[in-house]
């Protein structure tokens, strides 16, 4: 018997973390964010891909301007291998300057292709106006496009848009509130009062009590020691703590515009009864040809002859239980051979009656 406590325990022991997730995955620490980086630009070195607008040729003008060339107001280049570009880049947090992140290039004229272009230096700033980054360096582009004298035209992918990997150096680093103040704050991905209790006794239960309260169904506020590489050792013990998740709310979520219809398994059903059928009509139309009598003066004409159908589909009346389980529920619909599309309409009727023990979400 004892042994088989012991096999008991271990096994409801193993399916909890099964379930269980680190506390990394559940949740993001406040003030530890990405930012979010822009700038605009030129490519050059296009293989006659390039455009000819006004703010290109501005821009080229103002670039050789900055190079002590200066051309006559008058004059107006031919850039066919030139683009403008808008250049754009996450900024991770903690990263010092020196290092480098990749980069995005798209076009935002008219150019055909950034395929073979090389983007020139480009300053990209942060929401504050500061310059943050600067990206530099040859276009690697997925997409390719081909056109021919006559206008047709081959497209794949996009050929407007490329990538610069390490494409930017960083010259200026985001200040973190990582190791500011007596707390760390966790901020659940999914908010959930149940989830934030138990990621409160997980904690509590490892370092005491009193050392993490829930200050809301997202946020969990953990003391911390002030000195940075303690609070790093110490961060990294919590964020891998392993919590099971509270279970979610009972939702049938269904997307109207691809058929998608995703149902929570803690999704029940009043007693009800369903019935879904439909009505099709046909209108049919053909040509006729009226001959007139022999020797009776008359003359051929053509007539239009409607054939109307209806017909009514046969569906089923079925009956739901009490507490009736998405399988259930699946089960019956397949017996009556409703489409996607009928369920979506089945759904939202048991939503509306009040039999749908859960939150319909469409989308």
């Amino acid at each position: 018997m004892r042994r088989l406590l012991i096999s008991v325990s271990l096994l409801l022991l193993t399916l909890s973390n099964a379930n269980a997730m680190r506390l990394k995955d559940l949740s993001d620490l406040q003030g530890v964010r990405s930012n979010q980086l822009v700038g605009y630009g030129l490519v050059v070195g296009l293989p006659g891909t390039g455009e000819q607008s006004r703010y290109t040729q501005q821009s080229f003008t103002t670039m050789l301007s900055n190079f002590g060339i200066n051309m006559p107001s008058n004059v107006r280049p031919k850039l066919k291998n030139v683009a403008a570009v808008a250049v754009h880049a996450e900024l991770p947090p903690f990263i010092k300057p020196g290092q480098q992140i990749d980069i995005t290039v798209s076009s935002v004229g008219s150019a055909k292709s950034l395929r073979g272009g090389t983007l020139l230096q480009t300053f990209l700033k942060g929401a504050d106006g500061q310059v943050y980054a600067i990206a530099q360096g040859s276009l690697i582009v997925s997409g390719f496009s081909a056109e021919g004298a006559d206008g047709s035209k081959v497209i794949q992918n996009t050929p407007t848009v490329g990538r610069i990997p390490a494409g930017a150096m960083v010259e200026r680093s985001v200040p973190s509130p990582f190791a500011n103040g007596d707390f760390l704050t966790f901020n659940l991905h999914r908010p959930d009062f149940s989830t934030a209790k138990r990621v409160v006794d997980k904690v509590n239960g490892l370092l005491g009590p009193g050392v993490a309260r829930a200050l809301d169904a997202t946020s969990i506020q953990v003391s911390a020691p002030r000195d940075p590489s303690q609070r790093v050792a110490y961060l990294a013990t919590l964020e891998n703590l392993r919590v099971e998740p509270a279970d979610e709310s009972a939702k049938v979520i269904v997307n109207s515009r691809t058929g998608t219809i995703v149902v929570g398994r803690d999704v029940r059903l009043m007693p009800t009864a369903i019935t879904h059928g439909g009505l099709t009509v046909t209108i049919a139309e053909s040509q006729g040809v009226s001959q007139p009598n022999p020797f009776g003066g008359g003359r051929t004409v053509t007539t239009a002859n409607s054939d109307l159908g209806v017909q009514e589909d046969n569906s089923r009346m079925f009956k739901l239980d009490a507490g009736t389980s998405l399988d259930e529920l699946v089960r019956a619909v397949n017996e009556v051979g409703a489409a996607p599309s009928d369920l979506m309409a089945i759904l939202e009727a048991l939503s509306q009656a009040g039999a749908l023990r859960g939150e319909l979400v469409i989308i």
